[in-house]
């Protein structure tokens, strides 16, 4: 059973939550409480489902208990089929109670690195740039590409962008660190096999406010944006690179022509860095959670590995293999991996809630 008091509590949140949207709030106010109640409405939906089928078993046992006859045999019926249904109840509130990562509800920034492997890395880091992007279209996530550096022949050495939708962080946070791939290189003319590898990073996006950076923390520079080989694209100093003095983490920005544009780009990044950097710093500390959670977070862990040869993609960190490898690639059932890593960060955190 679960605990009656933490229910009735959540339910008692959200009917003051409903009496102060209904009263006269300032605008910041409305929205923040509205974000808290949509957050608990699919939460209130579920515990009154389970409050109900527990009064109903309830009621029939009661009849159950009774002298008349021909009541108790159909309230047995009913009874078998009800108590069949509580575990599926109950096990979809404990998963909705679990605590939740305070960024689940956030957009991401995402950055895909080629690692090892050369320009196969670099066309490697194309094909899963182009994955998420699928994956986002298919999901109805907006995707803005913040930088780009082109790999030699194709593909990209880094690619940084924007995703934006429901709950984005809370779908794609497991999607963070090496990826690894085997296959024949399209410049390999002896049909030798190479293994190269690409670093994912998904961080979440704070809002401005989330995040509070001093200017004096800041170091902004200048300079004139170039393409390929250092040919110069603009005849202005409109690139910009900001480092954050405390931290040491420099962000660069040269794809706009606007020098105003490229700094909030730049912003944007770096506000994603900071909000990470700290929230690493608290997961260090709780270090003994981290063995309740797939993976440990740490972008260096190799994750995943996608054999072309063979046609699978391996997930190491929870023995998934799918031989679907071109449609996973092509974005079309990445969910099936993601809702598999999900599915298995759920079950440890039950786990853990048990010991």
């Amino acid at each position: 059973m679960l605990p009656e008091d933490r229910l009735d509590a959540i339910l008692a949140r959200a009917e003051i939550l409903q009496e102060k949207m209904n009263g006269e709030l300032p605008p910041q106010e409305f929205v923040s409480l509205s974000k808290e109640y949509s957050r608990l409405e699919p939460v209130v939906a579920a515990i009154t489902r389970y409050q109900k089928l527990i009064a109903e078993i309830d009621d029939l046992k009661s009849i159950i208990g009774g002298s008349d006859e021909e009541m108790k045999e159909l309230a047995e019926a009913e009874l078998t089929e009800l108590e069949e249904k509580l575990p599926d109840v109950q096990k979809e509130l404990e998963i909705m109670l679990l605590p939740k990562d305070e960024a689940d509800d956030m957009n991401v920034i995402l950055e895909v690195r080629a690692g090892t492997g050369g320009d196969e890395a670099a066309l490697f880091a194309g094909d899963l740039f182009r994955m998420y992007c699928r994956h986002a279209e298919i999901n109805g996530y907006k995707v803005e590409i913040l930088s780009t550096s082109d790999g030699d022949i194709g593909g990209y050495k880094e690619v940084v962008a924007a995703i934006r939708g429901d709950s984005v962080f809370a779908r794609l946070k497991f999607e963070s660190g090496v990826h690894r791939v085997q296959r024949v290189p399209e410049t390999e003319s002896s049909g030798r096999i190479h293994t190269s590898a690409a670093t994912v990073a998904v961080l979440p996006e704070p809002e401005e406010v989330d995040v509070q950076i001093d200017d004096k923390d800041l170091r902004v520079d200048v300079f004139r944006a170039s393409g390929p080989g250092g040919q110069s694209v603009n005849t202005t100093d409109s690139a910009v690179r900001i480092t954050h003095l405390p931290t040491g983490i420099v962000v660069s920005q040269q794809d706009e022509k606007s020098q105003h544009k490229n700094r909030a780009k730049a912003m944007q990044v770096l506000r994603a860095r900071l909000f990470e950097a700290e929230r690493e710093r608290l997961e260090s500390e709780r270090s003994a959670d981290r063995r309740s959670q797939v993976g440990s977070g740490d972008r260096s862990e190799r994750i995943r590995t996608y054999n072309y040869p063979q046609g699978r993609v391996t997930d190491h960190r929870i023995n998934l293999t799918l031989h679907k490898l071109e449609k996973i690639v092509a974005g079309d059932s990445l969910d099936d991996v993601i809702d598999a890593l999900l599915a298995e960060d759920q079950s440890r955190q039950l786990a853990a809630t048990t010991d």
